[in-house]
């Protein structure tokens, strides 16, 4: 059997199939190599905590565009539903027959739709990226919101508003430049 560099077994966008509970095989450049895990010296509690297999593929770029993604979807379905419920004409209140009739109106229809594709999205994003680059990234979405508000809806925004508003685009911007995903130290 080949000498295995251990640290090389935990790379991540490797292809790992696991055939028996104490060995895998791990293929890299059209080259398939069956590793003997207790060979190397690995129990079968290490194996199930240290060989969890990775999906291939999930560079920061495709991270960064589903994040976008998830912004674009929760601004733009707030702000469909935002104004579809300011032009509805009542408050709503304990009667359901009034968010029935709130539903079948086309903008907060279109919101309701945008924000499911959002917890979607959103959904995706967390299986590919930590959760503490994820939702200050995604914070972004209050910046835009602002925006539209202001543009769409008429929304006074305060100066202070905006000021908090620009902090939080600085911190979004802050935490991209991080990793998107952090490995789990030994």
């Amino acid at each position: 059997m080949p000498e295995i560099d251990e640290p090389a077994l935990f790379r991540r966008g490797e292809h790992f199939s696991f055939d028996e509970p104490a060995s895998f095989q791990r293929r890299e450049d059209s080259t398939t190599m069956t590793v003997d895990l207790e060979e190397i010296g690995l129990t079968a509690a290490e194996q199930a905590l240290e060989l969890t297999p990775q999906v291939p593929g999930r560079g920061k770029l495709k991270t960064f565009f589903l994040a976008f993604a998830v912004i674009l979807f929760n601004a733009f379905g707030n702000l469909c539903l935002a104004w579809g419920m300011k032009h509805l004409g009542e408050s709503m209140g304990w009667n359901p027959l009034g968010y029935i009739r709130a539903i079948l109106n086309p903008f907060v229809a279109s919101g309701i739709a945008l924000l499911i594709l959002w917890l979607l999205t959103r959904m995706a994003l967390m299986s590919w990226a930590d959760l503490s680059f994820a939702l200050p990234l995604t914070g972004v979405g209050y910046v835009l919101a602002a925006v539209l508000g202001t543009l769409f809806l008429d929304e006074a925004v305060s100066p202070r508003h905006w000021l908090g508003t620009l902090l939080i685009f600085a911190g979004a911007a802050l935490v991209g430049t991080t990793a998107h995903q952090t490995e789990a130290e030994p």
